[in-house]
């Protein structure tokens, strides 16, 4: 690879807002979430950040597709969503994984795509529902500074988990666990809602601020 003349590419989409990410790397080229043959079509001479690719609205990049990529010269870097599944899929192939969910995925501490899924405006990636897995961080912040019990953490989380990703949110959680689970305490219910004002957590956000840091890093070393 030409140092001298790499381009840099992420597929950035609802994971990180795109001023977020430009504050952070600004010399990046920022591409939409990734669909299958996007990767096909990199020049050999590019670094590429893949934190977010499709999954209802059309098919992913595949793994084959991204090894392939790989095979030609391209390093591939993933976190947060997609990058994130593809990396640990391809890590032995040479993809370099970024963050705590790569790390989760890998260790089989949390399984299948709906952990990392969402759907979104594909006009602006706003949001249409909240990640299982950004649900779980929330969830677990809120135990830990007391906002509900440990016992209730787990209730809501299963619920969430029951919950089709597309629908999933955190007022879909909540209504659920109202109207159909016993013994869950409504003083916590309303304190959660209070919390999710402003404190909620995002794990695909911070790992793809990792992976963007990471680039950043790499690409300053390298000139």
């Amino acid at each position: 690879m030409d140092r001298g003349n790499v381009t840099m590419i992420v597929f950035l989409g609802p994971s990180l807002s795109r001023e977020k990410a430009k504050s952070i790397l600004p010399d990046a080229e920022y591409r939409p979430p990734a669909r299958k043959g996007d990767l096909l079509r990199v020049g050999s001479n590019s670094i590429v950040g893949l934190i977010d690719g499709v999954f209802l609205q059309d098919y992913p990049p595949t793994p084959i597709e991204v090894y392939t990529a790989i095979a030609k010269g391209v390093k591939v870097l993933g976190a947060a969503s997609i990058g994130a599944l593809r990396a640990v899929e391809l890590e032995r192939l040479g993809m370099v994984g970024i963050g705590k969910i790569f790390r989760l995925y890998k260790e089989g501490k949390i399984e299948g795509d709906d952990e990392v899924a969402v759907t979104f405006d594909s006009r602006d990636y706003s949001l249409h529902s909240d990640a299982l897995i950004d649900i779980r961080y929330t969830l677990y912040h809120a135990y830990k500074v007391g906002v509900v019990g440990d016992d209730t953490r787990r209730r809501l989380v299963r619920i969430a988990k029951g919950i089709y990703f597309p629908y999933r949110s955190y007022d879909a959680v909540i209504s659920k666990a109202r109207e159909e689970e016993e013994g869950i305490d409504e003083d916590e219910l309303d304190a959660l809602e209070g919390y999710l004002s402003s404190n909620r957590r995002s794990l695909k956000e911070e790992d793809s601020i990792k992976l963007l840091k990471f680039l950043r890093k790499y690409t300053n070393n390298k000139t």
